[in-house]
């Protein structure tokens, strides 16, 4: 017979560990980015240049007619859903690692963004987000009188 040394905690610990996992992304590069309830998460690219932002986001095999994109009080979302495909058989398959399922991600604009001017177009898997900015307002002198 072996002794087995009684751990009260260790369930506790274990609870504590998988909840934490559970809301740790190591994927999400950005703070607030991305949601916990995706199934997986596009990878997407940032530039700006003099006249606007643009966001390139992967998602290949999404039916553009499928693809959010959505606007509100400063925040552009992104979301959509790669269909799965249903198998009943997996004869012949050795390995399946393309993520099906929806995705979403989130992201905070600057106040230079013009939010009615935004345009996203679909090419060959990527999604392209372009989002002007704002002319720049010209100072004002104010007389005083």
């Amino acid at each position: 017979m072996s002794l087995v040394r009684y751990q009260p905690w260790n369930s506790i610990d274990q609870l504590r560990h998988e909840m934490g996992r559970m809301f740790e992304n190591p994927s999400s590069t950005e703070e607030g980015s991305n949601i916990a309830t995706s199934d997986w998460i596009p990878a997407v690219d940032i530039k700006e240049t003099e006249k606007d932002f643009i966001i390139h986001a992967d998602i290949p095999g999404v039916d553009p007619d499928k693809i959010d994109v959505h606007m509100e009080n400063g925040m552009l979302s992104i979301k959509g859903e790669r269909d799965s495909e249903v198998k009943e058989e997996r004869d012949g398959y050795k390995r399946v690692e393309r993520q099906r399922g929806s995705f979403y991600r989130r992201f905070s604009l600057p106040d230079t963004a013009d939010a009615d001017k935004i345009s996203a177009q679909s090419h060959h898997g990527v999604l392209e987000i372009t989002i002007p900015k704002q002319e720049k307002v010209q100072p004002r002198k104010i007389p005083v009188n």
